[in-house]
């Protein structure tokens, strides 16, 4: 037999260690099958294409709205501190986030996890995030790309890509045309830093010790505000809403607010949770930090007035220590 000189294995690429991945996959992610799919999970892993069963949605003019993001620079702390159990979850959360601020409800999630060098235990430790992402936000993995591509990505390094598709009614899409002059906004806490600002925090931390806590706490993951958002939605609580990631408050406000309205913000209402206090020590100005971090505030909705008190009550049998933060009103703009 002609000994083989070239393969693709000696080129870096393991297909056997990949397909005994998806086999993986395929074995767990069965748990995470919802009812009203009922195409077989089996079926869908390892195909060329994954299939959803819409026929169990039950939604009046139905439109389907579609996500992408991923987890930004977060992911070389993952690699740094070795924890890989919660980096999945902060990418389903980016995705899923950005669709209820449309009201749409997550229907499923696809993933794309490139790397320089197959691991299965790292990749099996993303995949367990991925999974735990979606079952928060109460939506369905239905498939994925693995790729493993030496030459482009060092040995340890990675990157992942979300993709998440969700529906909602037609009648029920929430717009920045619904909000008026009068409106309120109420901002929903962050968990922390969640998943934007992290160059600036790595450049931070070269110049400072790590303890375990605070490992903790730049590795917590997104927090997933389907559950709260999509309850007030059934309600028709909400007029418009606003996912607080890159660009901090007032940008990512300002594209649900229309063009002829305007925001005041009183910023003094917001509680500052102790991480931000500690990235704000280390020599970052004000305007900085509101351009670049949540400071807090994770998930903003523009309410009318006379719906905050039954919002809060709504939001606080969810969420018992929830803390809402009431901005001044969404006033006509002047100029």
């Amino acid at each position: 037999m002609e000994k083989t000189k070239n393969s693709y294995k000696k080129s870096g690429v393991n297909i056997a260690l990949a397909n005994k991945f998806v086999k993986h996959i395929a074995k767990i992610s069965t748990k995470n099958v919802r009812k009203k799919n009922k195409i077989n999970k089996q079926d869908n892993i390892g195909a060329f294409g994954s299939v959803f069963d819409l026929t169990k949605i039950k939604i009046k003019d139905p439109l389907i709205v579609s996500c992408t993001d991923g987890v930004g620079t977060k992911i070389e702390l993952a690699n740094k501190f070795n924890k890989f159990d919660t980096i999945g979850i902060d990418l389903v959360a980016m995705c899923v986030n950005d669709l209820i601020v449309q009201g749409a409800k997550p229907l499923f999630f696809l993933d794309y996890i490139a790397i320089g060098k197959l691991n299965l235990k790292k990749i099996k430790l993303i995949l367990k995030g991925i999974l735990k992402g979606c079952e928060q936000s109460n939506c369905e993995l239905i498939g994925g790309e693995t790729a493993e591509m030496p030459g482009v990505y060092e040995k340890n390094k990675f990157d992942l890509a979300g993709f998440s598709v969700g529906v909602v009614s037609k009648k029920k899409i929430l717009n920045k045309k619904n909000v008026k002059s009068g409106n309120i906004i109420l901002g929903i806490p962050s968990n922390g830093i969640h998943s934007n600002g992290y160059s600036l925090v790595r450049t931070i931390l070269k110049k400072n010790k790590v303890s375990r806590k605070l490992k903790n706490e730049l590795l917590k993951p997104t927090k997933i505000y389907t559950k709260e958002i999509l309850n007030l939605c059934e309600k028709n609580l909400i007029n418009s809403a606003a996912h607080i990631t890159g660009g901090g408050l007032f940008e990512n406000l300002a594209r649900s607010v229309p063009k002829d309205l305007s925001i005041n913000i009183d910023l003094s209402k917001i509680k500052v949770k102790n991480i931000f206090r500690w990235l704000k020590r280390k020599n970052i100005s004000d305007k900085e930090m509101l351009n670049t971090f949540n400071c807090g505030v994770g998930f903003c909705i523009i309410i009318k007035k006379d719906n905050i008190n039954k919002i809060k009550n709504i939001l606080k049998k969810i969420i018992p220590l929830l803390r809402l933060v009431i901005f001044q009103k969404v006033i006509k703009n002047l100029t």
